[in-house]
């Protein structure tokens, strides 16, 4: 599901950017933008499936820092769908997807996002075509063209105290 924006100028993007999911309540996370994955994946844990309504919905967690657990963001939303996601090392799994806003170099977008975990990763979320399509290009020489947030968010980003 992506909606065309030929209308709108195309924003240029860093190959990595700070962004916010604001239907999620996150507002700072770093994302690597990757136009070799279709889709956009989101770190999140302790999925919990339920109905509401009639309709499947999933509760979730979030911990938008990247060596960090601090400040998780707890999510309930309804699911989208489901998709078969090969990795880039090839291994196939099933994921719940998600769609939502998300705001990326101050442009807001309505995005499908597969949940699953990503410990390992060096980002929390990873901003596939579908998303990019959306009026971006990425200039994988630069970083950050959307900005960035206080150097407080930043050093807590990468679990450095804030030392009151």
């Amino acid at each position: 599901m992506v909606r065309s924006h030929s209308s709108s100028p195309q924003v240029t993007a860093g190959w990595r950017e700070w962004v916010r999911l604001p239907g999620l309540g996150v507002n700072n996370v770093k994302a690597k933008l990757d136009t070799g994955a279709r889709t956009s994946a989101l770190h999140a844990f302790d999925l919990t499936e339920f109905e509401q309504d009639g309709a499947e919905w999933v509760r979730f967690s979030v911990h938008p820092w990247q060596r960090s657990a601090e400040d998780a963001v707890f999510v309930e939303c309804p699911v989208h769908d489901r998709r078969v996601v090969r990795s880039s090392t090839g291994h196939a799994q099933e994921r719940i997807v998600i769609l939502t806003d998300l705001r990326l170099v101050d442009r807001l977008v309505t995005t499908e996002i597969t949940l699953t975990r990503r410990d390992e990763m060096g980002f929390r979320l990873l901003i596939g075509r579908e998303a990019l399509r959306q009026g971006f290009v990425v200039d994988a020489s630069h970083s950050y063209l959307g900005g960035r947030p206080t150097r407080r968010v930043r050093r807590r980003n990468r679990g450095v105290s804030s030392g009151a």
